[in-house]
């Protein structure tokens, strides 16, 4: 417990976890403020997450590597996931979607991008194991395809394709999540020599006792289950306050909070020039979400959600992942990494979210 209270003492961004009981509070005196509530669960979910990603690599660090690899890929990610599962069970399917395929957007374009722009001001040229990039983007493609072929096959409007979809998307999901697993394989175990370099990096991170992790990992995911609860309710009305379109709303918003935690370890990483740690958590946790956090949630739907969710996409949202991920393996290509390479990176994501803020309705 001491270490826990000595690294909120530390960390300025575990200061943040004082709004976790202030949005509770709000949530049981005024739910209808939901502007309020909005901005508090985003100010809340942010060191929550934080706090996850640093039990999560404790404990994995305690179990091996093929463990631990399963670990990272149901925890590492957790925060999007509740938040995803939240939405679920309201039937709220864009911002389920939105924010699976905003997810894979933002960390092979945000932060990536400015992992290499914060690394490459610091360092004239960085360098990085694209083995493991390549395998990561590789992976990526794979759900960029599965997420393509229903989004097609819904074009015939009949009862029979909508059926088929849904079929075919129950069946993709499975071959997902089997794809990760012996992704997983091959990295973790069949040919470990290959990502030495990113496993180098991983072992001289401070870690927790697995007592005080596995502790904080279970008092965590009820605390983000409650706030990510007050957000998902929160979030469409507060939408329509500031302006802003669902698909952005997901895309960009529910992305960037659910990913803070990682961004802050990719962008010290990236200063520190372990740039090998931060391609490994962009690219690494985009190919969680596309491979086992999208088709964990399809399977789930048939559970928890009012309907069965397809892997049925908007065209924009298919067309934007398929863009992210072919950047993604254009910039990693080399193993080397300046500056420049994350501006460019960035300004394709700010085309994406600049387009889906002023999206019109009809459009989406």
């Amino acid at each position: 417990m001491n270490q826990l209270i000595h690294e909120i003492r530390r960390n300025p961004l575990l200061w943040l976890l004082i709004f976790v009981p202030v949005v509770l509070v709000v949530q049981a005196l005024k739910p209808e403020a939901s502007t309020l509530l909005f901005v508090l669960s985003v100010l809340a979910i942010v060191p929550l997450a934080a706090l996850l990603s640093h039990a999560t690599e404790s404990v994995a660090s305690k179990t091996g590597d093929t463990v631990g690899g399963l670990l990272n890929a149901t925890l590492g990610n957790l925060t999007e996931l509740i938040i995803a599962l939240a939405a679920l069970r309201a039937g709220e399917y864009m911002l389920v979607k939105a924010s699976i395929a905003g997810a894979i957007v933002t960390n092979t374009l945000f932060m990536l991008g400015a992992s290499f722009l914060l690394g490459g001001v610091k360092h004239h040229v960085q360098e990085f194991n694209r083995v493991n990039a390549r395998l990561q983007a590789g992976l990526l493609f794979l759900a960029t395809v599965a997420l393509l072929i229903p989004s097609a096959a819904a074009g015939a409007d009949s009862a029979a394709a909508a059926a088929f979809t849904q079929e075919l998307s129950l069946g993709l999901a499975v071959l997902l999540i089997v794809a990760y697993g012996l992704g997983m394989l091959f990295s973790l175990k069949t040919h470990r020599e290959l990502f030495a370099s990113a496993e180098h990096e991983r072992a001289g991170q401070a870690l927790w006792p697995i007592g005080l992790a596995l502790g904080t990992l279970g008092g965590v995911t009820v605390l983000v289950a409650l706030v990510s609860e007050v957000f998902v309710e929160s979030v469409q009305e507060a939408a329509k306050s500031f302006g802003m379109t669902p698909a952005f709303v997901g895309f960009i918003v529910v992305a960037l909070v659910g990913a803070a935690a990682e961004m802050a370890a990719s962008f010290s990483a990236a200063r520190k020039d372990r740039l090998d740690l931060s391609v490994g958590i962009a690219m690494g946790s985009a190919s969680q979400i596309a491979l086992f956090v999208a088709p964990a949630l399809v399977l789930l739907s048939y559970v928890i959600g009012p309907s069965p969710m397809s892997l049925q996409f908007w065209p924009g949202a298919v067309v934007m992942v398929l863009i992210a991920t072919l950047t993604a393996s254009l910039v990693t290509a080399g193993g080397r990494s300046t500056w420049f390479v994350g501006v460019l990176a960035l300004m394709v994501y700010l085309t994406f979210a600049m387009t889906l803020y002023l999206l019109p309705p009809g459009l989406r």
